[in-house]
This record gives C-alpha cells, sequence and structure tokens, in this order.
C-alpha cells in the first residue's frame, strides 16, 4: 500500500505529469489517504471546480482509497510530527497515517519531503 498526500492526489485528479505513476503504483499496491488530506483536497477542488462537481468528484475517489480517519492514535502522532516543527497540521496526517501503515508516503509537497529524513517512512518524490 503506498500514501497519498493532499499534493498526490490532486495531481492525479489534474492529470499532472506524476499521475501516471501514481495511477500505476496505486493499482498495483493499493492507496490510501488520511481522512484530513481527502478534506483538504475537497475543499481546494470546492474553491476551483464549485461544490457539486467537486463532492461528486471526491466521492468517486474516495470509494477507491483506503481512508485513515483521525483516530486518536492518528491524532497523537500528528500532533508530535506538528510539534516538531516545519510542517503544516494537514502535511502532519499524511505523516502519521505512513508511520502507521509503515507504507511509502507519495508527495511533491516541498516541506513534506524536506523533513521526511526526521521520521522512518519512506518519501517518494514526485515532482
Amino acid at each position: 500500500m503506498i500514501v497519498l498526500d493532499s499534493w498526490a492526489l490532486l495531481a492525479y485528479m489534474q492529470g499532472e505529469p506524476a499521475a501516471a505513476g501514481i495511477e500505476a503504483e496505486w493499482l498495483a499496491q493499493g492507496a490510501a489517504i488520511s481522512a484530513v488530506n481527502l478534506g483538504e483536497v475537497l475543499y481546494l477542488r470546492i474553491r476551483s471546480a464549485g461544490g457539486e462537481r467537486a463532492r461528486a468528484e471526491v466521492e468517486e475517489i474516495r470509494s477507491l482509497l483506503t481512508i485513515i480517519d483521525a483516530d486518536w492514535a492518528t491524532v497523537r502522532t500528528a500532533a508530535r510530527v506538528k510539534a516538531n516543527g516545519g510542517l503544516a497540521y494537514a502535511d502532519a496526517f499524511c505523516v502519521a497515517a505512513a508511520l502507521h501503515l509503515d507504507a511509502p508516503l507519495w508527495t511533491g509537497d516541498p516541506e513534506i519531503l524536506e523533513q521526511a529524513g526526521r521520521y522512518d517512512f519512506e518519501a517518494v518524490d514526485l515532482r
């Protein structure tokens, strides 16, 4: 399984250059995303595509992903990551998901990639 952050899922949804690689790995291994990061994708898509279209797109994609809910264990891990500095709170949730699943985190977010060495997970640079 791979973990996607909002950067990776948006790249996939918008057909950016990283989309083909994301899709291939997603189909081969399965993909997960934090519910917090999926919410981030939803609000960004609402802003760019409008509410009804964005909700439909995200619901369709959501059905194909494993969703990591923000349970207390995940929240504690995300809080620890955020407290260490360098990442937005939403970004801390994708790191927490990767840590909990012991799975690689696929991202193009420079802040996550810069901080990845501080934690015990593989970060795959999609840029």
